[in-house]
């Protein structure tokens, strides 16, 4: 019996979500009322409740914008003629950019229902610690959802309440500060009230709030008191570090021992995986992971006709990133020669044959039906990672080298260099922010992250990173070799660069266009922010 209710219950939930559309994120109220007014009556409740904020509502952002503007609009990844990463790489995207409108979409998805989970459970009868705990899931979901759009547009409108927004959907957009600080209220809420080991598989601990929380202090960091000073803001430095230690020392994660391990469907929620989307094997459209199909280089590798990466490549730029002996290359990238076991099985694996003149997408490509009954056609079945420890290992050091040119902090030369070891490289002695931004952008690299990362240098020393931009040269694409036993990107002189037309890198390129058709929608977006009015103290005794 317990078992048919949860189902029950799940479906009702599947319902709810599904209420939502990408058109007016901003004016939803749930239509059925089995779910509206006697659905929040149990844990068992809560867990389906919240359950949907995992997968479902995240399934348009994750579909194309994860990469398309995580790595795309950072130039790691070069696609020419795919709509969902050119015009990111390009610097060229608009308010009517597909990818862009749904993401928006989707973000504003995710707040809605978590508000939505959380009104239901405040009025509950169920007891109020057990309320805490669900109420802190969705509080870290809109928190994360919010420190998305504060990074992507800045400006945002910051909602509690769908009903309210169905009432008066012309509603006033809030400054950025506030946008984060919403978001960083959401958060240690998160922290205070979330347990410490996770109920079910892949749910969310207090460290896994901990761990997101280092991210957004050392984003605002450069934000809070004199946007492109130079210099950040030391106390929120100083939190960064400590919600980094507190994942560190006192949470249930570990490194694996095999950077490439990280992305086989087999090892979702490992022990690194802090927050990650978990997404149905053979599941319907919707809480899918279409990722391979987007990046697999032949129907050779998944089996079927959805393959459709052979011009989704790593950029010339990116390639340059790698040392000679780095093993995260083979793991993120596909070039000539490379060997990948878990391919391809029934064949003996799969061995890389074409020209040596480009590299193709490897994270996120996970074989056929014949290597893993989990994947499915556009379904690889393989999570999200959203945030792992390998990120708050980084997120630490650069805490820690804060406004210094350089540091040899032996703890942070620790983290550093245990994520080098893993990848078979030499340890540092020092570090400075270069480094730090090279280990990012190779450790992270096709995981969404790297133009977050840009974005919070900008934050501080704007002109900097538009000179790192310019640098990438993103307007010649490069004729190269690749030699895949030494990680070795080389000009090929035999054959002609090709160029193309892109955007100007200037202050501008760090704030995306608000989707045209909200604007329309909602004119409000286009005036000047207002504050947010605060209700609630924020949470003092995280550390």
């Amino acid at each position: 019996m317990k078992t048919k209710k949860l189902i029950y219950r799940l479906f009702i939930m599947s319902l709810f979500v599904s209420s939502y559309s990408c058109s007016d994120n901003l004016e939803i109220e749930p239509e059925d009322q089995i779910t509206k007014e006697n659905f929040y009556q149990s844990e068992e409740d809560f867990q389906a409740a919240t359950a949907p904020l995992y997968n479902k509502v995240w399934f348009s952002f994750n579909d194309k914008f994860y990469f398309g503007l995580g790595d795309g609009r950072s130039y790691n990844l070069y696609a020419p003629f795919s709509d969902y990463v050119y015009p990111f790489s390009d610097l060229a995207e608009t308010g009517l950019t597909g990818p862009l409108v749904e993401a928006w979409g989707s973000l504003y998805n995710v707040i809605q229902q978590s508000n939505n989970v959380i009104i239901g459970i405040t009025n509950s009868g169920v007891d109020e610690d057990i309320q805490k705990q669900y109420i802190a899931e969705a509080r870290f979901m809109r928190g994360t959802a919010y420190w998305y759009l504060a990074s992507l547009w800045g400006d945002a409108i910051i909602s509690t309440n769908p009903t309210e927004l169905v009432n008066n959907p012309l509603v006033n957009k809030n400054s950025r500060d506030d946008v984060y600080e919403f978001a960083i209220r959401d958060l240690e809420y998160a922290a205070k009230f979330l347990p410490e080991q996770a109920g079910q598989g892949g749910r969310l601990t207090k460290y896994s709030a901990y761990g997101m929380l280092s991210r957004l202090y050392l984003s605002y960091a450069g934000l809070s008191d004199n946007p492109n000073s130079g210099t950040r803001n030391q106390a929120l430095l100083d939190l960064a570090k400590k919600a980094a230690e507190k994942v560190i020392n006192e949470g249930p994660y570990t490194l694996m021992a095999d950077y490439a391990d990280l992305f086989k469907v087999e090892n979702n929620n490992n022990s690194e995986s802090m927050f990650a989307l978990q997404w149905v094997p053979n599941g319907d459209y919707g809480v899918n992971n279409p990722h391979q199909a987007f990046f697999a280089l032949g129907s050779e590798i998944t089996g079927d006709d959805a393959a459709w990466g052979y011009y989704t490549r790593a950029s010339y730029d990116v390639l340059l990133e790698y040392e000679s002996k780095d093993k995260r290359r083979k793991a993120t990238w596909m070039a000539d020669g490379d060997f990948y076991p878990e391919i391809s099985k029934a064949n003996g694996g799969y061995t890389v044959d074409h020209e040596n003149t480009y590299v193709n997408v490897k994270k996120g490509v996970v074989g056929s039906t014949k290597d893993n009954a989990s994947i499915s056609r556009q379904n690889s079945a393989l999570n999200t990672y959203m945030m792992r420890l390998g990120e708050v290992y980084l997120n630490y050091v650069e805490a820690v080298l804060g406004n210094n040119e350089s540091t040899s902090d032996a703890t942070a030369l620790m983290y550093l260099n245990e994520l080098r070891s893993r990848a078979g490289l030499e340890a540092k002695t020092s570090i400075t922010y270069d480094d730090i931004m090279h280990e990012r952008r190779v450790e992270l690299c096709m995981e969404g992250q790297f133009w977050y990362d840009l974005v919070r240098g900008a934050y501080y020393e704007q002109q900097e990173v538009i000179n790192y931009i310019n640098a990438q040269d993103r307007g010649t694409i490069v004729a190269f070799t690749y030699d895949a036993s030494s990680n070795k990107v080389s000009p090929d002189d035999t054959r002609d660069n090709d160029t193309r037309a892109v955007g100007v890198a200037d202050e501008s390129i760090f704030l995306l266009p608000y989707p045209e058709s909200e604007v329309v929608q909602n004119p409000l977006l286009s005036e000047a922010p207002v504050p947010y009015e605060f209700t609630e103290e924020r949470i003092t005794d995280l550390f």
